[in-house]
This record gives structure tokens, sequence and C-alpha cells, in this order.
């Protein structure tokens, strides 16, 4: 007989920064059994991992102890267990963090896992293996490797939760395996049940990005129209043990969930839909079939899967020199003009005082920096410009050069220039490589049972 569960799991953030007060809603009003945030891109761990660098005791997602502040109280008053990455390059401090805050809100009982493990930096410094983008050696890397953490899958999560945790905070875990690992704990899925695994990995996939399912980054006025995205709704899935979901949001919360957001939402960052790898399975969404049940009522059926990659990924945040950026804005008759000439003397100053620079950018937003002018009028001028410059450099002094460069154009450029903003910043650039399974180990620690 097949179990009619049914379990309810939101997604409480997609990315870092994301907002806060949609997690609220789900943990308050949603009916959850668990609330996940995603909020690892592949720079941010190794971002997070320079912090660490800088003081031990950080490393975990600055937005951290915002959101348990906002979510605890009704997450606990309500039984809803969290799953996070929020941990990044410190998920002991991460657990510890949550645990202070949870104490201040006078909040008991709770039981915090960290899952470490992902750091591999150790292993891979200075290994032959390749790397995935380029062809070369991690070893060629040399000094400028600063982190390297492998993609952990589900493993670690259900273990911990089946210790009786209700809080799971990981550091870098393969997005979907957030949302998959409650699954297969409820559920008891087999860890080999490709099939299942792969169903589950397509909810995590539509469940990973919040808001980009319930309408964000799917609105486009007069073509898709989406109510009310001051108050977007984050998604929750309802899921049965078949691995049947029906996605949806809180009612009255703003947004929408169709089977055209859902469709934008499966696509993103796809490649082969047959072949979408992680850590758990191999995952096939070809035969995903998105149903409307009702208004915001969306039934996933159709995901599949074969067996998981022999190896994990292994994300390798690297130094690649540094940036450079200026900007201006010119506005009224002839802004175009003056825009030009702008760019044309900063160009020629770079060469005048020896900056060493690749990658330059000289653009006008609006005009011609994302198209290359394909949409501009000949002979009509924009009613204001804004020029960019930009260039990545070996050094931090060549690059702050680049945009005092453009802030001398107030004295010494054309006239009525105004609005200067100048930045430099050293660029942590990401490249990827294959680590074998039984050279990584996750290990689990419960850091604290709040009493």
């Amino acid at each position: 007989m097949v179990s009619m569960k049914t379990i309810r799991i939101g997604s409480g953030a997609g990315y870092s920064g994301d907002r806060i007060e949609p997690a609220v809603e789900l943990a308050e009003h949603g009916r959850l059994q668990y609330l996940c945030f995603e909020c690892l891109a592949e720079r941010t761990i190794a971002l997070a991992q320079l912090d660490r660098l800088r003081d031990p005791a950080g490393g975990f997602d600055p937005l951290l102890v915002a959101r348990m502040e906002a979510v605890l109280p009704a997450a606990a008053r309500n039984g809803i267990k969290i799953v996070t990455n929020m941990g990044a390059a410190n998920p002991l401090g991460a657990a510890a963090a949550i645990a202070d805050t949870a104490r201040r809100l006078g909040i008991t009982g709770l039981k915090i896992a960290a899952v470490t493990g992902d750091d591999v930096l150790d292993q891979i410094r200075g290994a032959d293996l390749p790397v995935l983008e380029t062809g070369g050696r991690v070893a060629d890397l040399g000094d400028r490797l600063v982190s390297a953490n492998a993609y952990l899958g589900v493993a670690p999560i259900v273990e911990a939760l089946a210790r009786g945790a209700d809080i799971v905070v990981t550091g870098r875990v393969a997005d979907p395996s957030l949302f998959l690992a409650p699954l297969i704990y409820e559920f008891g899925w087999s860890q080999a049940n490709w099939a299942l695994l792969g169903q589950g990995t397509v909810l995590g996939h539509l469940l990973e990005c919040a808001g980009q399912v319930t309408g964000g980054y799917f609105a486009d006025p007069g073509f898709k129209d989406v109510a009310d995205l001051a108050r977007l709704g984050f998604p929750l899935a309802e899921v049965r043990a078949d691995g049947s979901a029906v996605l949806t949001k809180v009612e009255g919360s703003g947004g929408l969930v169709t089977p055209a957001t859902c469709t934008e939402q499966l696509l993103y960052e796809l490649h082969d839909p047959t072949r979408y790898l992680t850590p758990d399975v191999t995952a096939d969404f070809s035969g995903v079939h998105f149903g409307a049940e009702a208004a915001d009522r969306v039934r996933i059926t159709g995901g599949s899967g074969t067996a998981r990659p022999d190896a994990f990924k292994v994300s390798l945040g690297y130094r690649d020199g540094f940036i450079g950026e200026g900007q201006m804005t010119y506005a009224g008759p002839g802004c175009l003009a003056r825009g030009r000439l702008a760019l044309a003397i900063v160009e020629e100053r770079l060469k005048l005082t020896g900056v060493q620079v690749g990658d330059l950018r000289l653009e006008l937003i609006g005009v011609d920096s994302v198209c290359g002018g394909a949409g501009a009028r000949p002979g009509i001028d924009p009613p204001e410009v804004r020029i960019r410059v930009a260039g990545r450099t070996a050094t931090l002094a060549d690059a702050i050069r680049i945009g005092n460069e453009v802030e001398t154009l107030y004295t010494n450029g054309p006239a009525a220039g105004g609005g200067a903003t100048k930045s430099a910043r050293e660029v942590i650039a990401v490249l990827s490589t294959l680590l074998p399974r039984d050279r990584v180990r996750p290990r689990i620690q419960i850091l604290s049972e709040v009493a």
C-alpha cells in the first residue's frame, strides 16, 4: 500500500541576500514540516573562506542571525525543522550562532547539527587533477588557490535528521540536496532508488531559487504579468511518498505559480535535461510534466534518474587579479557626444600613465553596454548617458587608478559631468574539478541542544 503521508516543504531563500519576510510568512502560515534556506552561490563560499581567514569566528552567511531571529519563533512554535547551507565556510560557527540566537529568544529544546567535511582544500592544493573548464591542472593555480569545497549530497543531512536534529546547517551542499534530504528521511526512500531521487531532485531544483518559481525573474509587463511582486510569496511543495508533488505558495501572498513559472525555473541552469548531475543522482528532467490543478497550484510528475556520478564536483576559488571601475553621468543636449569624448579621454590617459590593464570595457550604460548599440537611434540623443570604464589589472594600485581617471573628468573632461563613482576590488574567480568519493569524508556534529 502506498503511503498517503504528505510532507510540506518550503523555500525560505534563493540566495544569500534574499528577502527575509517571505520565509517568515511560510513559517507562520505555510503549515510546513520543513523550511530550507539555499544561500550559497559558487563564489559565495570562496568569499566566505576569505572572511574566515580574516576572522576565524566568521565565514558563515552574514544574514544568518537576522534570518534566524525572524523565523525561529514561528518555526519552533509550529514544529518546523530547518535545513540550510548558511554555514558556508564555517558550519560549526553558524550552528553556535543559531544556538545563541535561540537562547536570546527564549527558545528551548532545539537540537542543532553542523555538517562539515566539504572543505577539501588540503587534499586539493597541488593535486594533479584536471580543471574542468580550462583543461589545465589544479596544481597550476599554486598559491592563488584560496578554497576548495566539494558539493556534498543528502547523506549527512539525512543522518543528522535521523539523530533528531531540529536544525541542520551545512557548508557546500548541492542545492537540490537540501530539499531532497528531508524527503528521503521522512519517506524512508532508499538512497539508491534513482527514480525517486530523480523526482525529488526535480522538486529541489524548482524550490532552490525561492521566488524565481513564484513569479520573480519571470514578470514582463504586458506579456507575463505578475501581481504584487513587492509581496512575492516564496514556494512550498506538498510531496507524496511516490515523489509526486503540488507546488504552491501561501494563500494571499504575491506572485503566482503556473506551469509557465515552473517551466522557466526547471530550465534554469539546465544543460542536458536527461543528465542533470548531482552528488545523489543523475536526474532525468525530460519527462517532467506540469499540470495546473487550481489557481497557484501546479502538480509535478515525471522526474526520474539513473545512478549518481562516481566523484564529487569541487568548486575552486582562486585569486584572479583585480577590477577597477569608474562611472560618471552626462545629461541633456549633446550628452552622447560628451560621454564618448569622456571615454576616449580615459582610454588615452590609461595609456599615457602606464596603467597595465586587460579586458578594458569602455561603455555607455543604456546605449551600448549590453546590446552593443543595437538599440541606439542614429542622430537622436538619449536624455542622459552614464559612462562606465572597467578593467582587469594585476595589482590593486592599477585598479584604483582606473576609477581615479574617471573621477578627474570632473575638472579635466567634457562639460557637465556628475555623479562620479569609483571602486577597486580583488577578483575571486571560480573553477571546478572532480574528486573521488572516497576522498571526501562528511562529518556531523550535534553542537548544541538548547536547554
